[in-house]
């Protein structure tokens, strides 16, 4: 399956303000890792579209022996400069270069929604030994907040079919053959820090938006800027919290 095109330009030109505009995760999933997942010393997990690495550094904290796989040559970039020690190699969710049933585990961190397709999923568990775990992870801005729902409404005209997680298209592949059913949680996350960062760079590192023509992506960030004169909420840039809620999901290979 080949990148999706808005992935590969977006992500390409927009590494850099991915790294500073993505939030990271919530402590609690730390506690989701250790204590639910049973994720610890040992054994072997995959970061399966990597990115950056913002979600590596928590599998690194459970003590695993992660590889990350990302087939964005600009996101492994970051992710190797980031994480130095850790195995980062170039692969798709259906071409994963890793031998049949050798892991315990694959997250895919705000990263499904762009591959989900049982030939991504046949793939996940060819690699997962039995017992295996799948494990899902977004972080999903919370639009009820006032200024939040208006950054998607500014975001929503150039969308154009590009997958997303509020889609829900990636659901249609569960039940999957091989997977016990799904286990969803979620928690609350806030994403604090000035404006240019938690903002307007984590906007403009959006796929679709980073890989628009300069002009366009001019124009968003104009719109982006002019919130802060609408919303009590970005009076102060030095210090915005920016809602999320974080959702994770995952099965079992039986």
């Amino acid at each position: 399956m080949p990148v999706h095109q808005a992935a590969q330009s977006g992500f390409t030109k927009a590494s850099d303000t991915y790294v500073a505009g993505r939030p990271g995760y919530p402590a609690q999933i730390d506690g989701w890792l250790k204590d639910t997942l049973v994720i610890s010393a040992g054994m072997q997990v995959v970061d399966l579209g990597a990115g950056t690495g913002k979600f590596t550094k928590h599998l690194i904290g459970s003590g695993a022996h992660v590889i990350a796989v990302e087939p964005v040559e600009a996101m492994l970039d970051q992710l190797r400069q980031s994480h130095p020690a850790v195995r980062a190699v170039e692969g798709a969710a259906t071409s994963i270069p890793l031998e049949s049933a050798s892991v315990d585990a694959v997250f895919c961190a705000q990263s499904f929604h762009w591959f989900a397709s049982m030939e991504a999923v046949e793939e996940i568990r060819r690699v997962l030994k039995p017992g295996g775990i799948m494990a899902l992870v977004w972080n999903v801005r919370d639009e009820t907040c006032d200024w939040v729902a208006e950054l998607s409404r500014i975001m929503a005209p150039y969308e154009e079919g590009t997958p997303r997680f509020h889609h829900g298209h990636w659901r249609s592949v569960f039940p999957a053959d091989g997977f016990a059913p799904l286990q969803e949680m979620t928690f609350e996350h806030n994403h604090r820090g000035e404006f240019q960062s938690v903002v307007l760079d984590r906007i403009l590192s959006v796929s679709f938006i980073a890989a628009l023509p300069q002009s366009e992506r001019d124009t968003v960030e104009c719109q982006i800027r002019d919130l802060v004169n609408l919303f009590s909420g970005l009076g102060d840039e030095s210090d915005v919290s920016f809602p999320y809620q974080t959702f994770v999901t995952w099965t079992i290979k039986i």
